[in-house]
C-alpha cells in the first residue's frame, strides 16, 4: 500500500462538475492498493497518517500532527501510485490491485481513519475525479507498507 501525503491549506474533489468533497488545513492522502494489501497495512498507515508531525507549532516547527491542529483529512484512490515505469514510455499498472480487490481495502482504510478521527471525507473510488490542492509548505510525504 502507499499513501501520497500532501500537507494542505485546501482541497477539493470535483467529479462531472460537482465538488463531492472539499476539506480546509489538513492533509490530502492519495491511496494506492496492491494485491496482498490488508488489516496490517491499513493500520500502518492509518497510525501514520493521523500521528505524522508535519505541521508547524508556534516556533514553525514542524512539530504538530493532524489531530493536534484538529486538520481535516481528505482521501482519494490513486491507482497511479503503483506505476512501474521501469520500460518504455508508458507505465504499466499491473501491479495495482484490481478494483474488486482494491475498494474493499481502500474502504476499510477510510473506516480506520474515521474511527480514529471523524473529520475524514473522500472522493468516489474509481471516478473521473479532478483534485484540486493548495499545498502547505510544500510538504509531500510518501509512505509505503
Amino acid at each position: 500500500m502507499r499513501a501520497l501525503l500532501q500537507r494542505v491549506s485546501e482541497a477539493s474533489v470535483t467529479i462531472a462538475g460537482e465538488t463531492v468533497a472539499r476539506i480546509d488545513a489538513g492533509l490530502l492522502v492519495l491511496l494506492g492498493v496492491f494485491p496482498s494489501d490488508g488489516t496490517a497495512e491499513i493500520d500502518y498507515l492509518v497510525d501514520k497518517v493521523l500521528g505524522l508531525r508535519i505541521f508547524a507549532d508556534g516556533d514553525k516547527a514542524m512539530n504538530l500532527s493532524v489531530k493536534d491542529i484538529e486538520g481535516q483529512v481528505l482521501v482519494v484512490s490513486q491507482f497511479t501510485l503503483a506505476a512501474d515505469t521501469s520500460r518504455g514510455r508508458r507505465p504499466g499498472f499491473s501491479a495495482a490491485a484490481p478494483p474488486a480487490v482494491a475498494q474493499p481495502v481502500y474502504e476499510q482504510f477510510v473506516a480506520a481513519l474515521r474511527e480514529r478521527w471523524p473529520q475524514v471525507v473522500t472522493g468516489e473510488f474509481g471516478a473521473d475525479m479532478q483534485v484540486r490542492l493548495t499545498n502547505d509548505g510544500p510538504v509531500t510525504i510518501l509512505l509505503e507498507r
